[in-house]
C-alpha cells in the first residue's frame, strides 16, 4: 500500500517564527490532529502566494507535505481572515492574547476540538464587535473607553474560564477547595494553588478576597452559553475581580506571566 505523503486540515495560525531568510515556522491550531509546528517556505517574500494566507489568526485550509523533522506547507486558501479585527488595536491584541493562552495551554498533537471551537467563536466574536465599532465611529458616533471595549473583556474571562475548564482546570466554585463545605452566599476567598473557592472557616488559605457577586458572575459563564454571558454589564470593579481572580489562575498553571498581558493593561489604562 502507497504511504501518504501529504494530508489536508483546516487550522488556525497561533505563531510565526521566522526561519532563514524568507521562510516561516508556523504554529498551527487544528479541529482534529491539535496543534503542532510546520514550515511555510517563502513566506517572507513579497511575490509568495502562501503569505497572505498564513498570517497571524488566520483560518486556512492547507495542504502539508510530510517532513523528516517538520511538516511543510504547500497550499493555502485562507477561508477567514478577521479584518475588522485588524484594524482596531484593542480588538487585535486581545486575539493575539487568545492564540498566546491557547499556545501554552495546550500540547502540541494533542486533539482538542472543544477548544478550537471555542477560540473560532471567540475571534468571530471579536471580529464583530470590531466591525460595529468601526460602523459607530464612520456614522461620527463619539465612544467613552468602556464602548470601545464593548464587552471584550467579559468574553476573555469567558474564554480563560472555559479553556482552563476543557484541559481540566477547571476551579471549584461550589464547595470549598479545601474542606469541601458548602459555599455560603456571602463574602468568601479564593487561592490558586488550591483550586478555587474557600469558605470564610478557611480563611487563614485566603489569597485574595471574592465577593459574591463576582462568585455568581464565575458560576453563571462555567455552565452558560456565551450568547447568554454577554447580556452581563460588570461594572469597573467586577471587571478587576474577576480578572485578579482568573489571572491567578493561569500564573499558577504556567508558573509564569504572558506577554501580552502587559500590552493588554497599557490599553485598558490609555
Amino acid at each position: 500500500m502507497r504511504q501518504q505523503r501529504s494530508y489536508s486540515s483546516e487550522a488556525i495560525v497561533l505563531k510565526r517564527t521566522d526561519l532563514g531568510e524568507a521562510d516561516r515556522i508556523l504554529t498551527l491550531f487544528t479541529p482534529n490532529k491539535g496543534k503542532f509546528r510546520a514550515v511555510a517556505k517563502g513566506t517572507r517574500r513579497p511575490v509568495s502566494k502562501l503569505a497572505g494566507h498564513v498570517d497571524l489568526l488566520c483560518r486556512s485550509q492547507l495542504q502539508i507535505a510530510l517532513g523528516r523533522n517538520l511538516d511543510i506547507v504547500t497550499q493555502a486558501e485562507g477561508r477567514e481572515n478577521f479584518l475588522h479585527l485588524r484594524t482596531d488595536l484593542w480588538h487585535m491584541t486581545c486575539g493575539f492574547y487568545l492564540a498566546e493562552l491557547v499556545d501554552r495551554f495546550v500540547e502540541d498533537q494533542t486533539p482538542h476540538y472543544d477548544i478550537y471551537t471555542l477560540l473560532l467563536d471567540t475571534l468571530r466574536y471579536l471580529d464583530a464587535d470590531a466591525n460595529a465599532l468601526q460602523q459607530q465611529r464612520t456614522n461620527g458616533t463619539e465612544l467613552t473607553p468602556q464602548q470601545e471595549e464593548g464587552n471584550t473583556r467579559l468574553l476573555l474571562r469567558y474564554f480563560e474560564l472555559r479553556l482552563l475548564s476543557a484541559i481540566g482546570y477547571e476551579p471549584a466554585l461550589q464547595n470549598c477547595a479545601h474542606c469541601a463545605s458548602e459555599i455560603r452566599p456571602e463574602d468568601n476567598g479564593f487561592r490558586a494553588s488550591l483550586g478555587g473557592i474557600l469558605c470564610p472557616q478557611c480563611s487563614r488559605y485566603w489569597e485574595r478576597r471574592l465577593s459574591l457577586n463576582a462568585l455568581k458572575v464565575l458560576r453563571y459563564m462555567q455552565r452558560s452559553k456565551w450568547a447568554d454571558v454577554a447580556r452581563l454589564r460588570p461594572d469597573a470593579r467586577m471587571h478587576a475581580e474577576l480578572e485578579g481572580v482568573m489571572h491567578d489562575l493561569l500564573r499558577f498553571h504556567l508558573e509564569r506571566d504572558l506577554k501580552s498581558w502587559s500590552f493588554l493593561e497599557m490599553l485598558l489604562k490609555s
